[in-house]
């Protein structure tokens, strides 16, 4: 079973970048999909991006997709988000979830980390 712990939300302006981090412990981090989703206040959970296995296939949600880049690193168990060219509709509680298949829906995830709050104002 593995455990993850986001990191590195935080206020920053329109048009600004930010790195999200995802530390996992417990289980064999290389054979987790691992996804990030978000959610925003009043609305429902959402989908951002996955990661294959080896960091070789990406999905991303349409809206982020050319600002957006998922990443992981095997080696030191993390799941990155860069995020650049930041837009207020990105505030949100962003969340990365483990899985064991190639999934966008978040009921296919078995695992969650609490989350870390990204806010994007000026």
């Amino acid at each position: 079973q593995v455990q993850l712990v986001e990191s590195g939300g935080g206020l920053v302006q329109p048009g600004d970048s930010l790195r999200l981090s995802c530390a996992a412990s417990g289980g064999t981090f290389n054979s987790y999909v691992l996804a990030w989703f978000r959610q925003s206040p009043g609305k429902a959970r959402e989908f951002v991006a996955v990661v294959s296995v080896n960091g070789v296939m990406t999905t991303y949600k349409n809206a982020v997709k050319d600002r957006f880049i998922v990443y992981r690193d095997n080696a030191k168990n993390m799941l990155y988000l860069q995020m650049n060219l930041l837009k207020p509709e990105d505030t949100a509680v962003y969340f990365c979830a483990a899985n064991s298949d190639y999934s966008t829906v978040q009921s296919n995830y078995n695992y969650w980390g609490h989350g870390t709050q990204v806010t994007v104002s000026s």
